[in-house]
């Protein structure tokens, strides 16, 4: 079967891209789309040097999806030139796969780079990845959802797993001062206090936030530092959602030092627009936030380097299980954990909980 691998540059197309997701999943509420205002940007070149694909048959149906982009400071952090893709889909047909991987093995062979890396979008830091197990289980925002064929089309093709990882449920049930013992006098004696996030000095946190995670996440493999830029984009129009409570950060005689944020879970209602959260759907979901107070989801956490290993996370994990109870949540989930990061998993298994999804990033060698 012939295939024909084209650049989205009209409209139309554009709403085909989009659109696919839904063909490829057929309304299963286990699948959180992406944002489609994210998408229209990429489209439209707010971020330089993304480029939407769709594969098409013969008789022109879309078949497949992807994105394409480079990035200089994942290729320093992972020592090679990578051609990245994302925001991939596909149907469960062996040809199709086969087709889209070609195609985008051949547009990294064409730019000279030495590896194809995803999906990422834009990096794993920020959005991406693909489920190997767990697939009975709900997605949630920030974080991948795929039927089974997905990994065993990217292996059946050649791609190595890298970064495996795992996401996590947790029940908010257990006694913050029994699972997270943390001795208060310690408060006065090295002058640390526990600050909660603002929606209406979002903004001016964020620069704080930023800092402490670039600086809290340099070591590990996966992670690019994110600019400011990036960060913008990431949380735009998520200020109004935030649950006061459920971002903190820790200050040592005023120094910020470490952070947690998590955010109510909105997958429910992000999967019931399929991804618009346009305007009329911002003011809907601000009109029933109330119901999305059930669940809470929990983007990133950190401590900064020369403070790691005093049980400072121990505190902060404290204060929001607290937090979590006190408003009314019942479950927390995490997006993915590195596996041979065992530490960063070990607040969920204080809390009873257990791995939800197996997570993984694919890498293919192209010369």
């Amino acid at each position: 079967m012939t295939f024909t691998f084209e650049h989205v540059r009209t409209r139309r197309a554009l709403r085909e891209f989009i659109e696919f997701a839904r063909r490829v999943h057929g309304g299963d509420p286990r699948f959180v789309p992406p944002l489609r205002q994210q998408i229209r940007g990429w489209y439209r070149g707010e971020v330089p040097g993304v480029r939407l694909y769709v594969l098409r048959d013969a008789a022109g149906r879309v078949v497949a999806r992807t994105t394409l982009h480079t990035d200089a400071a994942f290729d320093a952090k992972i020592g090679r030139p990578a051609q990245l893709f994302g925001l991939t889909e596909f149907t469960d047909d062996e040809r199709a796969a086969r087709a889209l991987f070609d195609a985008i093995r051949a547009a990294g062979a064409e730019a000279g780079k030495a590896a194809a890396f995803g999906p990422v979008s834009l990096l794993p830091n920020q959005s991406g990845g693909v489920i190997t197990s767990g697939f009975s289980e709900r997605g949630f925002i920030d974080s991948a959802w795929n039927p089974a064929y997905y990994p065993r089309a990217y292996e059946a093709y050649g791609f190595a797993r890298r970064f495996e990882s795992d996401t996590w449920i947790c029940p908010v049930t257990a006694d913050p001062d029994a699972v997270f013992g943390f001795d208060d006098a310690r408060l006065a004696a090295e002058d640390l206090a526990v600050h909660r996030g603002s929606r209406r000095r979002f903004g001016e946190q964020l620069p704080m936030l930023r800092e402490m995670l670039n600086a809290s996440f340099a070591g590990l493999g996966y992670y690019t530092e994110i600019s400011a830029e990036q960060l913008d984009r990431a949380t735009d129009g998520l200020a109004h959602l935030i649950d006061e409570s459920l971002l903190l950060y820790l200050t040592k005689a005023g120094r910020p030092i470490a952070f947690v944020l998590c955010v109510p879970d909105i997958s429910e209602f992000v999967a019931g627009v399929d991804g618009d959260l346009g305007p009329r759907n911002q003011v809907r979901l601000l009109l029933t936030r109330s119901r999305y107070r059930r669940d809470a989801v929990l983007i990133v956490k950190g401590t900064v380097p020369d403070e790691q290993g005093r049980g400072y996370m121990r505190l902060l994990s404290r204060e929001l299980l607290r937090n979590l109870r006190a408003g009314g949540y019942r479950t927390l989930r995490s997006t993915f954990v590195e596996r041979t990061n065992p530490g960063s998993a070990a607040q969920y298994v204080a809390m009873g909980g257990r791995p939800l999804h197996g997570y993984t990033f694919y890498e293919m060698e192209i010369r």
